[in-house]
């Protein structure tokens, strides 16, 4: 006997109907009913009487179903335990772009080998990473299309409002995203996501966007940048390590706030232990620490991004 024949044999026990049966364990119901008939034929025994109306657990049927049932539970919770085992002992891989959590494996817990990938690559690239097998989990920025290209699930983690940087002192006081200059860089291989961001940003709020060659999106280049352009321009969510100079000021932005969000991607099914508790680990955080709400006011995201509708929920029960 097969353990997959004994889980098509309690689901008909169960349901008392083929069809239902097939649909429950994903097979079709002529394949399920072969399989039936072959467990029948190596047991020597009827399972199950039926007719055009009427499916019926013969008494072989009824005195092996106690059994199938616990045949099937031991298999999984030795598959469990073997799951558990191998989440200690196999670390997940983590990859990122320029976020991540303060202290991040201490966030999942002790239970889950956590190893971050010292590879710190455009959201792109970790997107194929993790669809490839690479990394197991990756903090990026995607879109809905790349999200179901790729067969990857994707977790809202955090949603950042970005904002401005100007010439002069750092104010509160909000300047209107019509105001902003954005930066979009040549070398699409390193900023596609950005640049995709930045031009769709400038074409629902009439900011107006900058063309640059020199990668200066982060870093001292971009604050060369602002000093040149004179004016509020964008700040990309790529963490800065230059100190923002003397000259320059920070200010939010509104009317609407862009807002960037930072998913957590996984395969789909991708269903092992492990993998699980980094992404419950993970998302518990952002839940206790409000980093899924979107700003308090009107905001922005892109069309395509996947967590809109989230954002939009978020905003509603705030």
């Amino acid at each position: 006997m097969e353990l997959r024949q004994l889980g098509y044999f309690v689901a008909v026990a169960e349901e008392l109907h083929f069809g239902r049966a097939a649909k429950r364990k994903h097979i079709s119901g002529p394949a399920l009913s072969q399989q039936i008939i072959a467990l029948e034929r190596e047991l020597g025994a009827d399972l199950f009487t039926r007719d055009r109306r009427t499916v019926r657990l013969t008494e072989a049927g009824r005195t092996l179903l106690p059994d199938a049932r616990r045949i099937l539970a031991l298999a999984e919770d030795a598959k469990q335990r073997l799951q558990r085992a191998a989440a200690e002992s196999t670390p997940v891989r983590l990859g990122y772009v320029s976020w991540l959590p303060d202290d991040v494996s201490s966030l999942v817990g002790p239970e889950v080998a956590l190893r971050v990938d010292e590879w710190v690559l455009p959201s792109h690239a970790q997107a194929d990473r993790v669809a490839e097998g690479a990394l197991d989990v990756a903090l990026a920025w995607v879109t809905a299309e790349h999200v179901e290209q790729r067969g990857l699930t994707a977790h809202l983690l955090r949603a950042e409002p970005l904002h401005a940087v100007h010439p002069g002192i750092s104010s509160s006081e909000p300047i209107a995203a019509q105001r902003v200059k954005v930066l979009t860089d040549a070398d699409e291989s390193a900023w596609s996501s950005w640049n995709r961001f930045a031009e769709e940003f400038a074409a629902h709020t009439g900011a107006r966007i900058v063309r640059i060659d020199d990668g200066g999106i982060t870093g001292d280049a971009f604050y060369a940048h602002v000093r040149r352009i004179g004016a509020a321009v964008l700040a990309s969510p790529k963490r800065h390590t230059a100190v923002i100079p003397p000259s320059l000021g920070q200010r939010p932005v509104a009317e609407p706030t862009p807002v960037w969000t930072w998913s957590l991607l996984q395969r789909q099914g991708d269903d092992r232990i492990g993998v699980r508790g980094v992404v419950d680990g993970l998302l518990a955080v952002a839940r206790s620490r409000g980093w899924l709400a979107p700003p308090s006011g009107q905001w922005w995201a892109p069309p395509d991004d996947p967590h809109r509708s989230a954002l939009a929920s978020g905003a509603e029960l705030r």
